[in-house]
Order: C-alpha cells, then structure tokens, then sequence
C-alpha cells in the first residue's frame, strides 16, 4: 500500500541515495505533444540539496526533452525502483528548473557533485527539482538486477570535447536547441565552462 512523505528524509532518503539508476518524466503542455520518459545513472550525479530538494546533472546527449518541458512548464516526477533488496517504488512529483552553466548559482550547486569530473561528460545544465508530492509503492513486481558497475562510454566519448566542439555537437543535433514538438530547449552555444 503507497504512502505519502512530506519530506524525503530517513529511510526514505536512505533508500534513494542507494539506487544507482532513476527515471525522469516531463512533458510539454500541448495534448498531443511528446511525454519523454529517461533513465539516468553515474554514481555521483545525483544529490539530495534539502528535505524538499534534489538535482541531478544534465550531461551531453542527442535530445533535450527534460529541459525543454521544464522551460515550458516546469513539471516532472523522478522515479527510483529496487532492484535488489525489498520491493520498492519511490516517485517525486515537483517542478524543475534547468540551471545553465552561466546561471550565478551554478557553481555552488556542482559543489554537491564533488565526485564528478564535468568536463568529462560535457555538462549541459544542473536540474533541480522542488518535490511537492512524495509517494512509495510496493515495487512487488519489479524484477531482481544486478548493478555491475557504471559504464564508461559517456565519458570516454565527451571528454575530448572543449565548450565549442560541445556547442557544434548539438548544433548538429536535431533535438537539442529545439525539442521534438518545438519547443526550445538548450540554448546554444554553450556558455562557456566556469569549472
């Protein structure tokens, strides 16, 4: 039976930062538009900032989706299963906000990431989410799987790039500067790194 937390503290707290991987879920408001679904992992790129508060690192990929619905309206649920261990499902419906790397607040909050190279994984933005709803669910069926490690692609493939092959990448992208419904998403180019 779920339950409702008015904070992500305890075991609630300890339970998510256990997860090596969550998923992320926005949309735009159109109707019709594209619901985007994303599963996000590296160990270390996740933090809990307060009891109402969390952020995760946005790093180089071929779309642009969360940052494009969070720009237009803000809402997004982050979802965390067990793999291993007791069933359990936990969700954090709240709204997000892109914080870009020219954002004034952007240094402090990498600070909550201290074992986390950006440049090795062409950091695009810092999202952070205010939750608003905090729920469980059993999880009962959800299979057992084992976490072998993180792998290392991501970072071999973007630590060879600077802030302007970074930026000619995603111009290249079809969905990144602009989402799959047309929205804006990352603004281009890059402002430069500060870290």
């Amino acid at each position: 039976m779920g339950k409702t937390y008015e904070r992500i503290d305890g075991r609630l707290r300890t339970f998510i930062e256990e997860q090596h991987l969550f998923f992320t879920a926005t949309a735009p408001l159109s109707g019709d538009g594209t619901v985007n679904l994303s599963p996000k992992g590296l160990k270390g790129s996740f933090a809990i900032l307060d009891e109402l508060t969390v952020a995760y690192l946005d790093f180089a990929g071929s779309h642009a989706e969360t940052i494009a619905h969070l720009r237009e309206n803000g809402r997004i649920t982050l979802m965390w299963c067990a793999f291993q261990g007791p069933p359990n499902i936990v969700r954090v419906h709240g709204r997000g906000e892109p914080v870009f790397r020219d954002d004034p607040r952007f240094p402090e909050l990498l600070g909550h990431f201290p074992d986390i190279d950006p440049a090795a994984h062409g950091l695009r933005a810092i999202i952070v989410v205010r939750a608003e709803l905090v729920r469980d669910s059993c999880g009962f069926a959800v299979p057992y799987m084992s976490y072998d490690g993180d792998r290392v692609l991501h970072a071999q493939r973007f630590a060879r790039e600077d802030d302007d092959s970074l930026s000619e990448y995603f111009t290249k992208k079809d969905h990144v500067a602009t989402s799959l419904d047309g929205l804006p998403g990352l603004p281009l180019p890059l402002p430069p790194s500060t870290v």
